[in-house]
């Protein structure tokens, strides 16, 4: 089931199977990400040692369009017809990609992403969506015509799972602790034996390999992410990548685990499309 709750300006999406938590994505409409948006704009200038050339998009907005994305062959001062595919990060503008002009198009915002509710709707098709607002539910109807209203869509155990989704660390089987300390290069994730020290460290890394997969999804952390597992030689760790690897399988951003590097941290590379969870949601 999808569950969708509207809190002041944000609207909350919850992937449920059953009372489990899968998936959640915060949609603040007031602030929208950009993923999904057409615009028509002009080549501002082209860079070689990038592979790509920037596109203004009006307004004071520029985004990158990388060569392999269609920017191979266009020239500075070209009009071109543009997808936001990933989220502005920091000060860096928006990833885009070629995509065909509309009949008429002219300079500027052509049309606004889908968000995150209709991406979701449209890789699950036959989940069931609840939402917990009559304006909301009448404004998405076209596009959802099976959503229906429910005067709950969360309920307080999964209230108090959300809330804990601000917080780190994050809690791991056996009593271990999940540290997650988010920077512009990389995300890193440092897992504390904490309360579960008498458990041997191999079968405690292993036993919380899920969780930690899980909350990487939950939070939505993108880029480069690495591990650090708890009281383990780096020789000892490799016996985790194909348990981590496994892991990984159930994301639907499908992260690449590229290794161990010389320090012994697991090293996975997730794709930004929206923004993680502790961009969107205010302090």
């Amino acid at each position: 089931m999808i569950a969708v709750s509207v809190q002041d300006t944000f609207i909350r999406i919850a992937r449920l199977r059953g009372d489990a938590l899968l998936e959640f994505h915060v949609w603040n409409r007031a602030a929208p990400d950009g993923v999904g948006d057409v615009y028509t704009g002009r080549v501002e200038t082209r860079e070689k040692a990038l592979a790509g050339c920037f596109v203004a998009l009006g307004g004071g907005l520029s985004g990158f369009l990388p060569d392999s994305a269609g920017g191979k062959t266009l020239t500075q001062g070209q009009y071109v017809t543009v997808r936001v595919s990933r989220a502005a990060q920091g000060d860096k503008g928006p990833r885009l990609d070629l995509t065909p002009a509309p009949p008429g198009a002219a300079p500027g915002l052509i049309a606004r992403g889908p968000g995150p509710l209709a991406d979701l709707a449209a890789r699950y098709p036959a989940e069931e969506i609840a939402i917990d607002d009559h304006a909301l539910l009448a404004e998405l109807r076209p596009e959802l015509p099976a959503a229906r209203y429910t005067p709950r869509a969360f309920d307080p155990v999964l209230e108090d799972e959300i809330a804990a989704l601000r917080e780190s660390p994050a809690p791991l089987p056996h009593g271990a602790r999940l540290h997650i300390t988010p920077a512009p290069a990389a995300t890193l994730l440092d897992i504390d034996a904490a309360a579960a020290s008498a458990m041997s460290p191999l079968a405690l890394n292993r036993a919380v390999i899920p969780e930690l997969c899980r909350q990487i999804v939950l939070r939505n952390l993108s880029g480069g992410i690495v591990v650090d597992f708890a009281g383990l030689k780096p020789a000892r760790r490799r016996g985790l990548l194909p348990p981590l690897a496994e892991g990984l399988k159930n994301d639907p951003l499908r992260p690449h685990l590229l290794g161990l590097s010389h320090l012994g941290f697991a090293e996975i590379s997730r794709r930004r499309v929206r923004p993680p969870l502790h961009e969107i949601l205010p302090p």
